[in-house]
């Protein structure tokens, strides 16, 4: 079935996860240091569901590498490749702060070790690091009231051969946008132990059954709908700008009630992938406001005259 027919005969949300203003996707509109620099320039994407998070961290478009297979890449390409962050991951929400644990990451070590301090006003959702090492400004992008679709990949299987072509992962459709990570068929061994990814493909990156293995791991974002699907505008894999995230046919939901399948055909090959459901809700707002109280209402609109002179959305 389509996936929005999933979303509309099958609804069900978990009972506990992050509050409601936190669901969606969020772009990164700057990270500042305790060291006093700023950086406003680089693609992060933060996508949320009820309990858990889609991330991506890109360089500008003139600073990616273009497609091309990884055996035409430089040495100095791969170290670029090998900077490229994304990822998915398990969250919990205690108090003001939000950790996450369980990641399926593109990078072997955890770039991000700590929790965030959150708190939202309007559409600005400010992160501080509890070290005081960073704060960043998140802006919730625009979107009509839409899906909120949330499911974790288990696995993508080839069905004739039985060979696992991803494990770990997940899909998030927030309104107008979506995004999705395929994690390694098996995790890449830290050799030696500690070591960061760059530093083995520096060591590993003329054996290419290893590059193939260190980068069968996707990335992407997009923006469209579920009538009309979601072409992919940010990725790991430079090939998948603008081709479709996924196919949204194939889907059916297990008799567990707990999981979804999705039988697909990519490259010739019949394949299936087995999610675990987050949430599947039909109808969000995304509301781009957190509202005033009483007194608070009462000051913005006494004081409008020069609070408002300049005022303007930014997402």
């Amino acid at each position: 079935m389509h996936l929005s027919e999933l979303v509309a005969r099958f609804a069900q949300q978990p009972a506990h996860g992050v509050p409601d203003w936190m669901l969606g996707f969020y772009k990164r509109q700057a990270i500042s240091f305790a060291d006093g620099l700023t950086d406003t320039q680089t693609h992060v994407c933060w996508f949320q569901s009820r309990n858990f998070t889609l991330d991506l961290r890109l360089p500008l478009e003139q600073h990616q590498v273009p497609a091309k297979p990884l055996a035409a890449c430089s040495v100095e390409e791969l170290q670029q490749l090998a900077n490229y962050e994304g990822w998915e991951a398990l969250c919990a929400w205690e108090g003001n702060t939000l950790s996450w644990h369980t990641d399926t990451s593109f990078q072997v070590h955890n770039r991000w070790p700590e929790p965030g301090v959150l708190k939202r006003i309007g559409n600005c959702m400010i992160e501080f690091a509890p070290s005081g090492a960073y704060v960043e400004d998140w802006r919730l992008q625009s979107s009509a009231p839409g899906a909120l679709i949330g499911l974790r990949l288990l696995e993508d299987r080839e069905l004739e051969s039985g060979i696992v072509r991803h494990r770990g992962g997940g899909l998030i459709v927030c309104g107008d946008y979506a995004a999705m990570v395929l994690g390694r068929a098996q995790p890449l061994q830290s050799e030696p132990k500690g070591a960061m990814l760059r530093d083995m493909i520096a060591r590993l990156g003329d054996d290419p059954q290893w590059l193939n293995r260190a980068f069968n791991f996707e990335t992407s974002v997009a923006r469209g709908s579920l009538a009309d699907g979601y072409p992919v505008t940010l990725s790991t894999c430079a090939a998948r700008v603008s081709q479709p995230l996924l196919p949204l046919d194939g889907f059916d939901r297990l008799e567990d009630g707990v999981h979804v399948s999705q039988r697909l055909r990519i490259d010739g090959i019949d394949r299936e992938r087995i999610f675990a459901i987050d949430t599947l809700e039909p109808l969000v707002h995304f509301a781009q406001a957190t509202g005033f109280n009483g007194d608070a209402a009462q000051w913005y609109e006494r004081e409008a005259p020069t609070l408002s002179r300049y005022t303007r959305p930014v997402v």
